[in-house]
């Protein structure tokens, strides 16, 4: 009987690895050999008959100015951002998550950012935003002085409003989700105690959506790492110094063939977004830990 198991469980491990193949071939080629190559790139001194520099690299980019301000104002833009977002996203989702009229399309409209391309959606916030664009007319109209948005300190602030209406709603669908899962009998039994919503909402709501917040705190943070595309589309390569992001360096890096400075730049971003995630699981896991307990 052992026998027979034993060769079962081995045909099994071998099914399993035949329709793993696929995935694990195109992880080894799409990722891990890249990322290999990268960071070979990164110790050397040419992308070509490179010669090892050991760190070189990497404290000649800690020393360049403009990555130290590309990497300042990525913080900036993440620190103001993802509270932002989580703070606007739960607040809807509790607004949502009411019986109210019309709550079915307010959904609709917050998730239409996740469905309409980038690209599209850029033409419509550079008429909002232009110098002569429909802002700056409203502007004009009740007697204030046109801004130029993009080309001023208000730029972070175009680039917060953007990030927001594109990732909100996804934040919100899973709030919605975790507000959905938490038993009404909590809340029956908070009322028939007399409690007051805030004591409900610090006490009930806010316990159990911990493992959701912690989810939409780490996925907040990855895309805010993201917003390249739309300052890019907005902005171009070279935007107002406000929003110069980490981006930005590697894109104009990679423009201008330095690959060992994009390199180091990217396993530098890379690494501490590592270390930031791992940070936050942990967290997790003890905040977990209290509440199970």
């Amino acid at each position: 009987m052992s026998v027979l198991f034993k060769a079962g469980k081995k045909y099994d491990n071998k099914t399993a690895l035949f329709f793993l193949a696929p995935s694990l071939i195109g992880f080894l080629i799409f990722f891990f050999i890249p990322f290999m190559g990268g960071l070979y790139y990164s110790f050397v001194d040419s992308p070509v008959g490179g010669r090892f520099v050991g760190l070189a690299n990497y404290i000649e980019l800690m020393r360049n100015p403009v990555f130290q301000k590309a990497a300042y104002n990525t913080l900036i833009f993440t620190g103001i951002c993802v509270p932002l977002n989580m703070l606007l996203s739960l607040g809807l989702a509790l607004l949502l998550n009411r019986k109210i009229y019309g709550r079915n399309i307010m959904r609709m409209g917050f998730i239409i950012p996740l469905a309409v391309p980038v690209a599209s959606v850029v033409l419509v916030w550079q008429i909002l935003f232009d110098m002569n664009g429909s802002i700056n007319a409203i502007l004009s109209t009740i007697g204030f002085s046109p801004i130029d948005w993009m080309k001023t300190e208000y730029a972070r602030i175009v680039v917060v409003i953007v990030y927001l209406w594109k990732n909100i709603g996804y934040n919100m669908v899973l709030f919605l989700a975790g507000l959905q899962n938490i038993p009404p009998e909590y809340y029956e039994a908070a009322d028939i105690d007399g409690a007051g919503n805030w004591h409900k909402f610090t006490n009930i709501t806010l316990v159990y959506l911990t493992p959701t917040t912690f989810f939409v705190f780490i996925m907040s943070i990855i895309n805010s790492f993201k917003v390249f595309r739309e300052v890019y589309l907005i902005s171009g390569a070279y935007p107002h110094d406000s929003i110069y992001m980490l981006q930005h360096y590697m894109n104009n890096k990679f423009a201008s063939l330095d690959y060992q400075m994009l390199t180091a730049a990217a396993f530098i971003m890379a690494v501490f977004i590592y270390i930031l995630v791992l940070f936050l699981f942990k967290i997790q896991r003890k905040v977990g830990s209290t509440i199970g307990g």
